[in-house]
């Protein structure tokens, strides 16, 4: 019963015109931002993060939330017309879409896609309306060494967030955490690493770091792709976007399955949206009595991916708001702005803030109303978008990064920030390095930080009260298992290499 109280407590916040306002800006936003290639969800929320100085943080939540999940639509459209995915989470999308596109059935293509995120987005704010409260309840019982072994089962899970060695995540992660023990020491007052600069006192900002690694480095990027892979060769109309009867019935239960799927693969920190995405699609070609037909045009593997990505950004929301871990690269962007706001993400959220809890959730509903109306009836303007030259819109970015580094704290400094990370942000990447490891250690390790030295101050010392304490001995179980198999599995390819 608590559950229906607080949800129309939710939808009496999320429903005033200020936050339904916002709520439709973060879902055009976020299509948008999915639609165009090489900026993604991450570099969205990073770099209009900015603008909500000064918002409510309820209404500049629904926004950056509306953002998040509606790139997951919006990358939708360029997976589909160009065969380039304008969001990490629909990189399997093209394997189909785009063949649907070839045969001339790009409007099916995307209309099942809007049909499938809206019922996964939908099913996965309900599960995370039911599933939420009683997992920040269970999490009261916590105290520092659970906290620190809960931080330290995120950063090793980081591991997976590299997407390629779990060494080069390790040490983005490495890096990240001594980034982290910049400024003043919380516990003495006196100043760490600073090097008598004046400005590294108050640490360094995740804000600049993240625009930088994001947003900055991946105009870097982009300038190096050819023009032609950007432009939109297809024509859809409004027509085109809605799926025959036949369509519905092979895509019904890969839906279903996909939402399943993306919202259980949500919930696990560091997996995020484009691992549940790549699950759910290998599932249905494990399950097709016709499997040669996916890779060459099978509706059931756009359906698929497409509901699982979208559960799995709701899915996410679990672990940030219940316990304050980022579900992927995104919400650790979120985690950051959590603090910024003067809000601590975890079990008291719920009980301390349930209007903003709540009024989120809610929103949740609404934005997936509008997300479906937008991919529907605007597709057509995107696809337009997608024509507008790279060099245009090069320093409309570059603008806004430069703008939301400095009115972080109104320092020329935060720009240098910008631009130095935003060429190491760039070096990452070419070298298979996780950027994202690196700003998520970054936010973490002062919690995790603070959280280990309460910890020997209530055991005098001695380590062993990680291990003695059950749900904290549970957790460093699993952070050392969580540690331990992506980097024997490493070992074993490599080793398997060397034979060859």
């Amino acid at each position: 019963m608590d559950v229906w109280a607080n949800l129309w407590l939710g939808f009496s916040v999320a429903l005033t015109p200020i936050n339904l306002a916002f709520a439709l800006i973060g879902a055009f936003l976020g299509t948008m931002i999915g639609a165009l290639p090489g900026i993604g969800s991450t570099s969205g929320v990073a770099l209009l993060l900015p603008l909500t100085f000064g918002m409510d943080p309820t209404s500049a939540m629904i926004m950056l939330a509306g953002i998040y999940y509606g790139s997951m639509y919006g990358g939708t459209i360029t997976s589909v017309l160009i065969n380039t995915p304008g969001e990490s989470a629909t990189i399997v999308t093209t394997l189909d879409g785009y063949q649907m596109a070839k045969q001339g059935r790009a409007g099916a293509a995307l209309g099942i896609a809007t049909i499938g995120s809206f019922i996964a987005g939908t099913a996965g704010t309900a599960a995370l309306m039911l599933t939420a409260p009683t997992l920040a309840r269970a999490a009261l019982s916590f105290g520092p060494p659970e906290y620190f072994a809960l931080t330290l089962l995120g950063l090793t899970m980081l591991t997976s967030l590299g997407g390629g060695s779990p060494l080069k995540a390790g040490m983005s992660t490495l890096v990240g955490l001594i980034l982290a023990t910049v400024g003043v020491d919380v516990m003495t007052g006196n100043p760490r690493f600073t090097f008598g600069t004046l400005e590294l006192l108050s640490g360094i900002d995740f804000l600049p770091v993240s625009i930088a690694v994001f947003g900055f480095s991946e105009i870097l990027a982009g300038g190096e792709e050819a023009e032609e892979a950007r432009r939109a060769r297809v024509h859809v109309s409004v027509r085109d976007v809605f799926p025959t009867r036949e369509d519905l019935r092979q895509s019904r239960w890969p839906i279903a399955r996909g939402s399943v799927i993306g919202f259980l693969t949500g919930t696990l920190p560091g997996a995020g949206a484009t691992l549940a995405s790549f699950a759910a699609y290998f599932v249905e070609k494990r399950l097709s009595r016709t499997p040669e037909r996916f890779g060459k045009g099978a509706i059931e593997g756009v359906a698929a991916p497409e509901a699982a990505n979208n559960a799995a950004s709701a899915g996410s929301m679990v672990p940030l708001l219940t316990l304050g871990l980022p579900g992927g690269t995104t919400t650790a962007v979120l985690v950051g702005a959590f603090i910024m706001w003067g809000l601590r993400p975890g079990p008291m959220l719920f009980q301390q803030n349930p209007k903003f809890v709540w009024g989120l959730i809610a929103s949740m509903y609404i934005g997936n109303v509008m997300l479906a109306l937008i991919n529907i009836f605007l597709i057509p303007l995107f696809v337009r978008l997608l024509r507008v030259p790279y060099e245009l819109l090069v320093p409309i970015i570059l603008t806004f990064c430069m703008i939301g580094a400095f009115a972080a704290n109104n320092r020329m400094w935060d720009v240098g920030l910008l631009i130095v990370f935003g060429v190491i942000g760039y070096l990452m990447k070419k070298l298979d390095y996780s950027p994202a490891a690196l700003v998520t250690a970054l936010v973490l390790g002062p919690l995790a930080e603070n959280a280990l030295r309460q910890s020997l101050q209530i055991s005098e010392g001695d380590f062993s009260i990680f291990l003695t304490r059950p749900i904290a001995a549970t957790l460093m179980a699993l952070a050392a298992l969580a540690l331990s198999l992506p980097l024997a599995q490493h070992f074993k390819v490599k080793g398997k290499r060397s034979k060859a």
